[in-house]
């Protein structure tokens, strides 16, 4: 029996190198469009950033897998700067022991807080809600603040940790 999957989306290696590591995956290389990485239980798509490459690995991943439910994990600037860097959100539902804020995505980076209405900025998380509700129905998408609206991506060092440290909180959805 094909037994649905966890789909797990980011667009920057470094968001999902945590799962990676804990389900000790390797890369599916029949792929060369997307990194893929899954097992019997979860796959884990990295896209690259923005609107494009977000629905077009997604596409990739739901014709191609049964998936039960789908998280989009990865960074998020914050116009609040006291919220503390490395906090994680739910900004599509609430969950218990995740705090839950707004969210807006953009096509380029932001860096002007009067642009800004919700609390997180990122450029793929709307791409995913959307091209997700069209094949399943539970879908989380989980952020960590990664800075306070610098168009900087941050190091995959400091991405890395910050993703990491969160995990606990999260790593019951899979």
């Amino acid at each position: 029996m094909n037994r649905k999957k966890t789909l797990v989306h980011s667009a920057l290696l470094c968001e999902c190198q945590t799962l990676i590591n804990y389900f000790k995956l390797k890369q599916d290389k029949s792929c060369s469009a997307f990194k893929l990485y899954y097992n019997h239980q979860i796959v884990i798509i990295v896209s690259g950033i923005g609107k494009e490459n977000t629905i077009n690995a997604l596409n990739f991943v739901f014709e191609r897998f049964e998936i039960s439910k789908a998280i989009n994990i990865g960074i998020a600037g914050c116009k609040d700067k006291n919220i503390k860097i490395g906090t994680l959100f739910c900004t599509n539902q609430k969950l218990q022991d995740i705090s839950t804020t707004t969210l807006t995505t953009v096509d380029k980076p932001l860096n002007d807080i009067n642009k800004l209405k919700t609390t997180l900025v990122d450029m793929e998380a709307f791409y995913f809600e959307e091209v997700s509700n069209k094949y399943c129905e539970k879908i989380y998408i989980l952020k960590v603040v990664s800075d306070y609206l610098d168009i900087n991506i941050p190091k995959k060092s400091f991405i890395i940790k910050i993703i990491q440290e969160s995990f606990t909180q999260w790593k019951s959805l899979l």
